[in-house]
């Protein structure tokens, strides 16, 4: 029988804490399967002419066996994976591994299995999120008022952002980076690994620490292939993505030290937030949690716990 063809995509550089994990999963899925896999791995899809958001539709086709992107890039089939863009929903890392890995978690991984046309082999820490912006520093909502700031393609982060008197433009990540040296973006909000590797911070001055979003990002597999391989495979598979998804997590909790400290005082301001500061923050975006929690108290919140 001719090995298994496991080909994984991706969109970040070499640096990246994604990049790193997609090798490890490689390595580890070679090192189970041996001769029954051939891995290959597509790093950035972004040189290759495409966006980010085409990941999904690539596995999807076929093209490749499995991504990694942001969990509300499958919200179409499963409403509720946009819902880990609400704002402020994880104190900390520790309580989001919880949730991914508790009842939720499996909760949505039989929902993506049942409604679309994926198997979602892992939750991996995509970080939480902070504005930058070339402008102002940002320390209170007031500060937010006319910004026009980049974000992800979530109609929920809009609605959040909208309630800081921000001025939400959904856009691609190609597509911003390309264009952030123009006057289309004042702002946008990432993880500090992307915004130092994907160069923002060369251009955005203002870096607040307000960790308003917590980013979950799916390793999802095209689920005919996967039924198809064999059980060796499979297994493999599955093995790779524990090893894979452990260390990935590992690299994003030091990730952020590691980016504060590369960040030069001379060229970047970075605002530490208060407790205070922090809490208005959360209190002027929570009517957008409470909008859908009337819509998903059950499928979504009463599985936090």
């Amino acid at each position: 029988m001719p090995p298994v063809t496991f080909r994984l995509g991706g969109y970040q550089k070499p640096a990246s804490i994604h990049t790193r994990a997609c090798l490890r999963f490689g390595e580890v899925l070679q090192r189970e399967a041996g001769d029954a896999v051939r891995f290959e791995f597509v790093p950035d899809v972004l040189s290759l002419g495409h966006k980010s958001g085409e990941l999904p539709l690539m596995v999807e086709r076929g093209e490749l066996s499995a991504c990694y992107i942001s969990s509300l890039r499958f919200s179409k089939w499963v409403p509720e994976l946009a819902l880990f863009d609400l704002p402020f929903l994880f104190p900390g890392r520790a309580a989001a591994y919880k949730v991914l890995d508790g009842r939720l978690g499996l909760s949505l991984k039989d929902k993506v299995a049942a409604q679309s046309p994926f198997r979602l082999l892992a939750y991996w820490d995509n970080g939480f999120r902070h504005f930058s912006n070339k402008l102002r520093p940002i320390r209170k909502p007031a500060d937010c008022k006319g910004i026009r700031i980049r974000i992800q393609m979530s109609e929920l982060q809009a609605e959040s952002l909208r309630l800081l008197g921000m001025e939400p433009i959904l856009e691609d990540i190609k597509i911003f980076v390309e264009q952030i040296g123009g006057d289309r973006f004042d702002a946008q909000d990432n993880p500090l690994t992307n915004i130092v590797n994907f160069n923002i911070h060369k251009h955005h001055r203002y870096i607040t620490l307000s960790g308003h979003v917590y980013g979950v990002a799916c390793l999802m597999a095209n689920r005919s292939q996967y039924e198809s391989w064999p059980a060796a495979v499979q297994r493999a598979a599955a093995i790779a993505a524990t090893e894979a998804t452990a260390y990935q997590r590992q690299l994003a909790a030091a990730e952020d030290e590691e980016m504060l400290i590369r960040l030069d005082p001379a060229q970047n301001e970075v605002v530490q937030l208060t407790a205070e500061e922090h809490r208005a923050f959360a209190e002027a975006v929570m009517p957008v949690t409470e909008k859908y929690r009337k819509d998903y108290s059950d499928s979504f919140f009463a599985l936090l716990d």
